[in-house]
């Protein structure tokens, strides 16, 4: 699998590291109620299709990414840096 980062261009996947969902990027507020902390640390889906991950690129510039990508079929279908998604990674 090949993955475009906004800032080196194509690299095989082995430079990146993935993290999960980009649902991290959706993080509760502090005050949020302790249900929507645990649903958020806790309840995740394992779609087959298309899903919106992060990734790290470990062995590059060290940015995190948005990879919109089929599950099924490995196709990379876009990518984007985490930061250009609200409140960015890690």
């Amino acid at each position: 699998m090949r993955i475009t980062c906004p800032i080196c261009g194509e690299r095989d996947r082995r430079e990146f590291y993935y993290q999960g969902d980009a649902i991290a990027l959706r993080r509760p507020d502090a005050d949020d109620t302790p249900e929507e902390w645990d649903a958020y640390l806790h309840l995740r889906d394992n779609p087959a299709g298309v899903t919106r991950d992060l990734w790290y690129h470990e062995t590059g510039c060290g940015a995190w990414l948005v990879v919109t990508r089929n599950t099924v079929t490995h196709e990379v279908l876009g990518t984007a840096l985490a930061s250009d998604h609200g409140t960015g990674a890690a």
